[in-house]
């Protein structure tokens, strides 16, 4: 027989999960009687649960919000979006980092020893850049938890890959991997690793999706530095293809015959200046010369290039292979 503690708690997950509870579902659900609902409806409401009564055949429950924030149930899986929802909010330049901090606080405070245990494995850091790769990613949970803990533990980590690294394009990967795991990271809703690889002698950065940890663990190891001394500007820097610093190896400037309004909405990390009625100039970095000419063209309009000399080198064999494609389409 439960206790009435495990009963309440039982009862409040029900109403959480759906707007509207017949009372004889709720008495099934729970394996008790009508009377019995009615009273743990009571004591859920003298906690500071709005509770209303709902009108029908067999009458119901249905859990609104109160004026107070009562005690909250949370699951397993809840915890673990509740872990990623308040670190990531420090990314999101309303304010709110600090609130953010001490909410996230105050909920392991009153957590089960076990929860707080899932929600303490769970660290990373929140990234500002435009991460490379087109697709969507899902990510276990379990993988997170098992990454994060690696890197708090601070002991080498056996992985199977399936892919290569995002800093190394043209890696060979091989399986099972033994990395000093440094850091995760999310960055435009994409997990990733930052890891010193030992068999590499060099330092990865892995895409979560593509990791199954292995067990058991290795031994615990001394942090290396960081090349630069800062996670979110060392894995900035390797996206936009750079080997240390946070910027684009190759910047250049152009005039587009095109109004500044019109580039705005899709100039992204670009500096567009107004030049007059259908008129702006645009500075704008790429990992390549021809890619950055290629996404100028984005635009569709008139280019002038200001400079360097190696973007309109890049023009040109932009320009070639894009004749050669025209020419063996209409073949």
């Amino acid at each position: 027989m439960t206790t009435t503690t495990s009963r309440l708690l039982s009862l409040l997950s029900l109403l959480q999960t759906q707007r509207d509870w017949p009372g004889a579902l709720l008495a099934e659900r729970l394996d008790i009687s009508h009377r019995t609902v009615r009273r743990d409806v009571d004591r859920l409401r003298e906690m500071g649960y709005s509770i209303q009564a709902t009108m029908g055949p067999d009458g119901g429950y249905r859990l609104d919000a109160g004026a107070q924030l009562p005690p909250l149930l949370f699951d397993d899986e809840q915890v673990i979006a509740l872990a990623v929802a308040l670190q990531a909010a420090t990314l999101s330049g309303a304010g709110i980092e600090e609130a953010a901090v001490r909410a996230l606080t105050t909920v392991r405070q009153v957590m089960p020893s076990r929860l707080r245990h899932r929600l303490d494995a769970l660290q990373f850091s929140t990234i500002a850049t435009r991460a490379v790769g087109g697709e969507r990613e899902v990510v276990s949970p379990d993988v997170l938890i098992a990454v994060s803990s690696a890197v708090r533990a601070q002991v080498v980590l056996r992985l199977d890959y399936a892919g290569v690294e995002v800093s190394r394009i043209d890696a060979t990967p091989a399986s099972p991997r033994r990395v000093e795991p440094h850091r995760l990271v999310m960055s435009s809703g994409r997990w990733y690793l930052v890891a010193w690889d030992l068999d590499r002698d060099d330092w990865r950065i892995f895409r979560a999706d593509r990791i199954t940890p292995r067990t058991p663990t290795g031994a615990r190891f001394v942090p290396r530095g960081i090349p630069g001394g800062d996670v979110a500007a060392y894995v900035s820097a390797r996206f936009k293809g750079s080997a240390q610093q946070d910027q684009w190896p190759c910047v250049g400037r152009v005039v587009l015959r095109t109004a500044a309004s019109r580039v705005l909405p899709f100039a992204g990390d670009a500096t567009v200046e107004d030049l007059g009625p259908e008129r702006c100039g645009i500075e704008l970095g790429s990992w390549s010369w021809v890619a950055l000419a290629a996404s100028l063209n984005r635009f569709d309009a008139e280019i002038e290039v200001i400079g360097p000399s190696e973007l309109v080198e890049a023009f040109a064999r932009l320009a070639e292979r894009n004749a050669e494609t025209a020419v063996g389409g209409a073949a």
